[in-house]
């Protein structure tokens, strides 16, 4: 049987345009196109993690309408386990308004809605799923209150539990002395920390900020330089292969996703963050989010053509 990967988290619509350049404050910008992607960082590493190989269990909560409907029947067609998921009555489904220019970045303002209310009284029956689960995963997108709930869950059972602290916010010491892998980006990283990741050496400052907090493994992504990895016994920069990008919107989703599916499978951590590497480097030459992800085979395919060189920090 397959390992089992419990993700707790956000699932959003995104409404995305595409134009020349990302307005100014007050700047109203023609001629764009418009799409709409399901999305939501939760749903985004629990859908890459099932397209890479994963049998995912998905623990969140949708609006009584048609956007969580047609969520909820999308990670059905994907193969991953629903029936933890729940719907407020009041409340709508989460939705992300994304704007994206020609370079591939972009802005993007969510609006929480139902996973503002998942509740630690929401994700106790789910307590089994938990703590039997190969690795837990979870972000920020939902209520501090609910991820610390489900790390304590979590930890007692001596479950592996990868944090990606985006949005970034202020995380208490108890909640990360629990966390087995904190993901952040550079921005994150520095927000938790004060300290600006300008090179190397202040990534591993960085790191070791946050692993004097209590955390066992910090893995720094560093977009198109791939990712810095700094453990008790090591510090090392895990290089992502060059890729002409078109869209960066979920590609710190894809490397959490794919992280987690390779460390279920008992690869090495520096494997398996090359792993997420390639795989997030692959989603950024796709439009979208949840979109984006591709499958184990188009990963293999990729990381056979490609070597990711490892480079030690002393």
């Amino acid at each position: 049987m397959k390992p089992s990967l419990v993700v707790v988290g956000s699932t959003n619509t995104d409404m995305v345009i595409i134009s020349n350049h990302l307005p100014a404050p007050g700047e109203t910008i023609l001629g764009g196109d418009f799409f709409m992607n399901p999305g939501g960082k939760g749903a985004n590493q629990a859908v890459a993690a099932q397209r890479l190989g994963g049998n995912v269990t998905f623990i969140a909560k949708t609006g009584n309408d048609i956007f969580g409907k047609q969520s909820v029947q999308l990670f059905k067609d994907e193969g991953m386990n629903t029936e933890l998921m729940l719907v407020d009555p009041v409340n709508p489904s989460g939705v992300a308004l994304i704007t994206l220019d020609k370079k591939g970045e972009n802005t993007i303002v969510v609006a929480s809605g139902a996973n503002a209310t998942l509740s630690a009284d929401d994700v106790r029956n789910a307590r089994g799923a938990i703590t039997n689960a190969t690795l837990v995963m979870m972000q920020l997108e939902i209520p501090i209150e609910t991820v610390e709930f489900v790390a304590d869950m979590a930890k007692s059972a001596n479950v592996p539990i990868i944090l990606n602290p985006a949005p970034a916010c202020e995380l208490p010491a108890s909640l990360l002395s629990k966390i087995s892998i904190l993901t952040p980006n550079e921005k994150e990283a520095e927000m938790l920390t004060g300290i600006v990741i300008t090179d190397l050496s202040s990534a591993k400052e960085a790191a070791e900020n946050l692993r004097a907090k209590g955390v066992q493994t910090v893995i720094i992504t560093l977009g198109a330089k791939g990712a810095f990895i700094c453990t008790e016994d090591t510090c090392e920069l895990v290089k992502a292969p060059a890729v002409a990008a078109v869209d960066t919107t979920a590609a710190g989703d894809v490397f959490n996703g794919a992280l987690a599916v390779a460390l279920s499978e008992s690869q090495s951590l520096r494997d398996a963050t090359s792993f997420a590497c390639h795989a997030a480097a692959l989603s950024v030459t796709k439009l979208g989010a949840q979109a984006s992800a591709p499958t184990r085979q188009e990963v293999s395919v990729f990381l056979s053509k490609t070597v990711s060189d490892v480079a030690q920090v002393l």
